[in-house]
């Protein structure tokens, strides 16, 4: 499974999760508690997705296990050391074409955040 992590296009298959995540512990788990680990992470590192990419990865696959229809996550941090609170987040399903073009885009070195912005976030739209 592909997932959009910012501007970054992560293969999420075989994913190895924290086995202290695993049977129940992993339900009891809820999205909000998903959503702000992911909000402390990158204002620690706002730039997660490409200098950490394994824990980017186990962050997608958390947030696909709650909910499977999302498939690109957005973590705006203003600044490194900021305030989790301070992250600004943003959830797309996109649809598989998109993402595999993406994909293919990134294996070619053509990805770079304006190009996911276009495709995806839409924020440089005006």
């Amino acid at each position: 499974m592909l997932f959009l992590m910012n501007d970054t296009v992560l293969r999420l298959d075989g994913v190895a999760m924290d086995a202290r995540l695993a049977g129940q512990r992993m339900l009891r788990l809820e999205f909000p508690a998903i959503l702000r680990l992911g909000q402390e992470m990158f204002a620690r590192e706002p730039l997660l997705q490409k200098t950490s990419p394994e824990r980017a990865r186990r962050l997608g696959a958390l947030i696909t296990a709650k909910a499977p229809m999302v498939n690109a996550a957005l973590f705006v941090a203003p600044s490194a050391g900021c305030a989790p609170g301070e992250v600004t987040v943003r959830f797309v399903a996109a649809q598989f074409e998109v993402m595999a073009e993406l994909h293919n885009l990134q294996q070619a070195g053509a990805l770079d955040a304006v190009s996911a912005d276009r495709k995806i976030w839409r924020r440089l739209a005006a």
